[in-house]
């Protein structure tokens, strides 16, 4: 029987090692991340707005939406899946509801945070936070779902108290140790400005931590982040960045010169992994389970002479 991803990432986490959680938007950016060699990803609420909506992070996602494309993700690789749950989509109650759907959906993890709703990107301006009181009553919700369904789901509070307006460091602290009190695994301390920031909150916070690597935070190597004890790191954005990149440019590029850009973008990607997309999106499997499952004379007739792509 295949190990719950929940439980893999409690025993990747009891590794010692900073472990780096890349971004995922969809499932195929999830693939991508695991033919790297990554052992989790993320799934981006940025992201997921950015792709599904076209619309910037700030509290649009439903909860309905966000549990649908981790599900995609979730089934789409082996590793384990850490989900943005953003606020938990209500009070204490529907969070309850949160946690259960994003376990059956098959995340690993998720983190919630005390931002007040409709919250927004933790690296813009502007955020309001709720009371500390109610953000821990979420998290006993929360805790008390899981232990029910999945005692090794991982439940990271995520605190913003930074940054609003006069926020410090002194309150993401007081707030993050109630977190872990109220039941929250790790704790994730967000748009911290320095590594100074950075230093003491690993020192002051009593359970591990989960940092940001974006926006107004210092982009710290893995290396220093092993020295500070941080249980893991994020590249929340990397892959809707890149990708929108490289569209932009294959667009800007096709609308001037037509089909000479597709033919020049062709050569320069043949011996690319993503060359040939048929082979690297898996119909290779595709015909491998046809050949195990169909009656070998449709499965003949299907291929013998046929035009196109042959796996």
């Amino acid at each position: 029987m295949r190990t719950k991803t929940s439980t893999q990432l409690r025993q990747l986490l009891r590794g010692g090692k900073t472990l780096v959680k890349p971004g995922a938007y969809n499932a195929l950016s999830a693939k991508i991340i695991e033919k790297a060699g990554f052992s989790c990803c993320g799934v981006t609420g940025y992201g997921v707005s950015a792709s599904l909506l076209g619309k910037p992070d700030v509290g649009l996602i439903t909860l309905d939406e966000i549990v649908m494309i981790t599900r995609y993700i979730a089934r789409a690789v082996k590793i384990p899946v850490i989900a943005d749950a953003d606020t938990g989509f209500g009070n204490a109650i529907n969070v309850m509801r949160t946690v259960e759907d994003f376990i059956t959906a098959g995340a690993a993890a998720i983190h919630i945070e005390d931002q007040v709703a409709p919250k927004r990107c933790g690296h813009v301006a502007g955020k309001q936070i709720v009371a500390m009181e109610e953000m821990a009553g979420k998290l006993r919700a929360a805790d008390r779902v899981r232990r029910e369904l999945d005692p090794d789901f991982v439940l990271i509070a995520r605190c913003d108290a930074r940054g609003v307006a006069g926020g410090s460091v002194d309150e993401l602290i007081r707030r993050a140790n109630a977190y872990l009190e109220a039941g929250a695994d790790m704790i994730f301390p967000e748009a911290l400005t320095s590594e100074a920031e950075l230093e003491r909150c690993a020192k002051e916070i009593k359970g591990p931590l989960h940092f940001n690597r974006t926006g107004v935070s210092p982009r710290l190597h893995v290396s220093r982040l092993n020295e500070l004890g941080i249980a893991m790191v994020s590249n929340a954005t990397g892959s809707l960045r890149s990708s929108t990149v490289a569209m932009v440019d294959y667009f800007d590029e096709f609308a001037k010169e037509d089909v000479e850009a597709v033919k020049r973008f062709e050569a320069a990607t043949r011996d690319h992994p993503a060359g040939n997309m048929h082979a690297f999106i898996g119909f290779s499997d595709i015909k491998k389970l046809e050949e195990e499952f169909l009656p070998s004379a449709e499965v003949l007739a299907k291929y013998e002479g046929s035009v196109g792509f042959q796996p």
